[in-house]
């Protein structure tokens, strides 16, 4: 009883002592070279390096451990993206996993299996030929798995979000927490900075979607 007063006693002092951090740099030569060779990144993209910006932030993980991701955005977003994430820290919202989609070598399938809160992303828009908000650093997308891109006829292309098809809250897990529902406090953390999310998209949803 005692060993178990004891932990508790801990965890809430973990919680009260825990802080939001964010960091805001230029591109390095060092973060250059990963989005080089990563390939999120590469001359032609709609946006120059020197308008980007990589950010360092705290968050949540699905077990209530701090982590510090990272994520790279576009310069003129990049402030009021740390002060959402805040928020959305502040709130306890949880996200599985915060890195740059160079570590999955540009791949957005690869990005989006891994539950992969990302944004910047050098690629065309879904089904389109146009480049995506993400190719101007203006997009963020947000646990992934649990906050799928469902198509016009219902189609669901990662198995694992298969679960997410029917956009409920069922318990109080980390995961159920992670869906984003439109009168959720997460989703109007993003609206309140003027954000528009996917999940408002008339025929497609992109529930994961989130851009300015």
């Amino acid at each position: 009883m005692k060993k178990m007063i004891l932990v508790l006693y801990l965890f809430c002092l973990t919680i009260l002592h825990a802080e939001y951090h964010a960091h805001i740099s230029k591109i390095t030569p060092q973060v250059k070279q990963r989005m080089l060779k990563g390939n999120s990144w590469r001359k032609g993209c709609p946006v120059h390096l020197n308008d980007l910006r990589y950010l360092r932030m705290t968050y949540r993980d699905f077990s209530g451990r701090e982590r510090q991701g990272e994520m790279v955005v576009n310069k003129a977003v990049a402030s009021e993206v740390t002060q959402i994430f805040e928020a959305l820290y502040d709130r306890g919202y949880p996200i599985r996993q915060m890195r740059l989609v160079s570590d999955y070598n540009g791949n957005d399938w690869q990005s989006i299996e891994a539950d992969n809160t990302s944004a910047f992303n050098c690629r065309k828009a879904t089904g389109s030929k146009h480049w995506s908000k993400h190719s101007y650093g203006r997009a963020i997308d947000l646990n992934s798995i649990e906050n799928p891109y469902i198509s016009r006829s219902g189609r669901i292309a990662h198995k694992e979000s298969l679960q997410y098809s029917k956009r409920v809250h069922r318990n109080h897990t980390a995961a159920d927490k992670a869906v984003l529902l439109r009168n959720d406090k997460a989703v109007k953390i993003f609206k309140k900075h003027g954000w528009k999310w996917g999940g408002d998209w008339n025929g497609v949803k992109d529930y994961q979607h989130f851009s300015k």
